[in-house]
């Protein structure tokens, strides 16, 4: 075989190899691991001390969010909403909720030029954190909100099958 077929063989691998690296680690970051569980005692008790550490300082010791929630800053980013049923969190699945945490939300939505001041916290937080801090916020919603979420990610789940 001679040099150039050689590099198109090299080169035709490496890229087999790229491909199935990003699907394995694509799929792996989207497991359905991420479920809440806003009903196990410890993972809540975990998730308060976790919020209170990391999400309090913008979002409120009651989930209340910054004032204004709605209006933009001068600099165009949103204030910190609320997580309790005056906001919007509900109405977001576990997977985005997860993303959004881990990632920041400019990535989680894919949107380079969001301007978002929701920090990721991939290297501060670890996985069951965030699931214990989500789940902790969860747990706090009236139970309406909690079954009305319940539905809308096995909506959600049952559309990625």
């Amino acid at each position: 075989m001679n040099s150039g077929k050689k590099v198109l063989l090299l080169v035709g691998l490496l890229a087999i190899v790229a491909v199935a690296s990003a699907v394995y680690f694509y799929a792996n970051d989207r497991q359905e691991v991420r479920m809440l569980r806003p009903y196990d005692q410890a993972l809540i008790a975990q998730g308060a001390d976790v919020y209170a550490q990391n999400c309090a300082p913008c979002h409120g010791a009651n989930l209340e969010g910054e004032p204004d929630w709605k209006t933009a800053k001068s600099d165009g980013s949103l204030p910190a909403p609320p997580h309790d049923e005056t906001g919007h969190t509900w109405h977001h699945d576990d997977d985005l909720l997860f993303r959004i945490t881990k990632f920041g939300t400019a990535k989680a939505a894919g949107l380079d030029d969001l301007n978002s001041n929701m920090p990721a916290f991939e290297d501060t937080l670890s996985d069951q954190e965030i699931i214990a801090v989500l789940s902790w916020i969860k747990a706090q919603w009236p139970e309406e909100m909690q079954k009305r979420h319940d539905e809308m990610n096995e909506r959600t789940r049952s559309l990625r099958k």
